[in-house]
């Protein structure tokens, strides 16, 4: 069930994107804002009461959605996960910039895509080199394959039903929304927890995805770059993805960039050459074939299940 949920849920997003922002972010973003309103008093113990009855309550809708649905149908079931899938992953929420940009720079045209990468970032990109997009790029790439794809995918995985696929996604979108003002002291308190309880919930997946790119790239320099490079990220769970993701490559990522007029000290990731147009092609590559080796898991473990029964 979970493999055929998986395939559907990608070929769909395939032929129609999901406004991921208005459809999915947004929502959640509003109930967020509805529980601090409700619940924030200033202390940290009102964040979890929050989170439990926001990211819990959408879990155990879910959950019992789910059981409902298989207890008449289990096509119905299926359906459900399907839909969940299409609102919780999918390449389509970054693909398109990170195609355009691409594009872009094949074409020689630096505006642009310093232009896209700016919008795709939410940062200034203007006076950056080629080679500082492409590698900016990739590295955003590889950060939102992990978020949009192989988290949701896991707990997909490990709990019934989309519990997990819901788990994941609003976890993730309730710890970004109550950080958005960092230098808030009420609002820091308040969602304390829900960063922490991010943190748990993504700790497998981080180590997940990076497996995954060194089995499916080179794997003898992916594993060199996780146990030396990703502790010298700031957030060196990120730190993980990245430092594998660009050993897998044999590509050159990090390093110092100069970014709305101001140097930004990074650490060197990966081993190889310098990042570029080409570069962002290949971690394309990397990422679709992380998929292929996820589906053939399912299906092995499907089989083996089958076999076992």
């Amino acid at each position: 069930m979970s493999l055929v949920s998986l395939i559907f849920a990608l070929l769909i997003e395939q032929a129609r994107p999901l406004p991921y922002r208005q459809a999915v972010f947004g929502p959640l973003s509003r109930l967020a804002d509805t529980l601090d309103g409700l619940f924030n008093a200033g202390e940290s113990r009102h964040g979890i009461l929050a989170w439990c009855i926001g990211v819990g309550g959408l879990v155990l809708v879910a959950g019992i959605v789910f059981s409902a649905l298989y207890a008449l149908n289990p096509l119905l079931a299926v359906a459900w996960n399907v839909l969940i899938l299409y609102l919780t992953m999918g390449f389509r929420q970054f693909s398109h910039y990170y195609t355009d940009i691409q594009l872009a720079l094949r074409m020689d045209d630096l505006p642009r895509a310093r232009m896209l990468l700016g919008e795709w970032r939410g940062r200034s990109a203007d006076g950056l080199a080629s080679g500082d997009i492409a590698r900016l790029s990739i590295e955003q790439a590889l950060v939102d394959s992990h978020r949009h794809v192989f988290g949701v995918l896991l707990w997909f995985v490990l709990l019934p039903g989309p519990c997990g696929a819901v788990l994941y996604r609003a976890a993730a979108v309730f710890a970004e929304h109550w950080s958005r003002r960092p230098d808030d002291p009420v609002l820091g308190r308040f969602g304390q927890f829900a960063r922490r309880a991010f943190d748990v919930i993504d700790w497998l997946p981080l180590r997940a995805t990076a497996a995954a790119f060194a089995v499916v790239g080179d794997f003898e320099d992916a594993v060199y770059c996780w146990r030396t490079q990703a502790e010298k990220w700031p957030d060196d769970g990120l730190g993980i993805v990245l430092a594998t993701g660009a050993g897998a490559l044999g590509v050159r990522l990090g390093m110092p960039v100069v970014e709305s007029g101001e140097v930004a000290d990074r650490a060197e990731l990966g081993t190889g050459d310098e990042a570029d147009v080409d570069f962002m092609q290949s971690a394309v590559g990397l990422v679709w074939r992380a998929i292929v080796l996820w589906l053939l898991l399912l299906l092995l473990l499907g089989l083996a299940s089958l076999v076992g029964g």
